[in-house]
């Protein structure tokens, strides 16, 4: 009697321990963002050296594929497109792997997910809107632009893949643990309903 409850003390301990861990990680990886952001943030914004010049959609406005949009269209965009999955795959990939997520996480952000972002967006912008395969082609020549118009096409349909099973086979591994059945549990189902969002929200956000 006496080592069982000694062996559940030191299970809640070591549990307690671990939460402990795990807080003390992500507070240092959020202040290691705030950082980067003020920090590194400036070093890659000194390195474009952006100005004030027209953006493209405002210098070249056409009305269908340059228009100039509401601020929290753009916000909203932009959020849609850093976001991702990552808040669904970010808790997934913390309870296999632990506080070391944290890490590589923060650290991707910082010197890769955040600078491509940027980078790639300004670049577009110094060259009339134009998409990354075509602003290879512009300093790398024809080789490279349809190298990147291949690798983006692939690229667009493995994240698009990405975007619609993992969602739906995590609220099917949902359904089936709390011991729901019928059509709910089918895979297939879920990915019609999230086609058909992601199909209302391109069409919400560009109308």
């Amino acid at each position: 009697m006496i080592s069982t409850i000694i062996r559940v003390s030191n299970k809640k301990l070591a549990f307690i321990h671990m939460g402990g861990v795990i807080m003390i990680s992500f507070f240092i990886c959020l202040a290691l963002l705030i950082g980067g952001y003020f920090v590194y943030g400036k070093v890659v914004e000194n390195t474009f050296a952006p100005d004030d010049r027209e953006t493209p959609a405002v210098r070249i406005n056409d009305g269908v594929d340059y228009v100039v949009m509401p601020e929290w269209k753009l916000f909203l965009v932009q959020l849609l497109n850093i976001a991702g999955l990552g808040p669904i795959f970010g808790a997934m990939q913390g309870a296999l792997w632990g506080p070391v997520v944290f890490l590589w996480i923060t650290f991707g952000t910082i010197f890769a997910g955040g600078v491509h972002d940027y980078f790639s967006g300004m670049l577009s912008e110094r060259n009339d809107g134009a998409s990354i395969s075509e602003v290879c082609g512009i300093y790398l020549g024809n080789v490279m632009k349809n190298v990147m118009r291949v690798f983006s096409v692939v690229l667009l349909v493995m994240v698009g893949t990405v975007f619609a099973v993992g969602p739906a086979g995590l609220i099917v591994t949902l359904f089936k643990n709390s011991g729901v059945t019928g059509i709910v549990t089918s895979a297939e189902f879920w990915l019609w309903i999230i086609l058909l969002y992601y199909f209302f929200k391109i069409i919400k956000y560009i109308t």
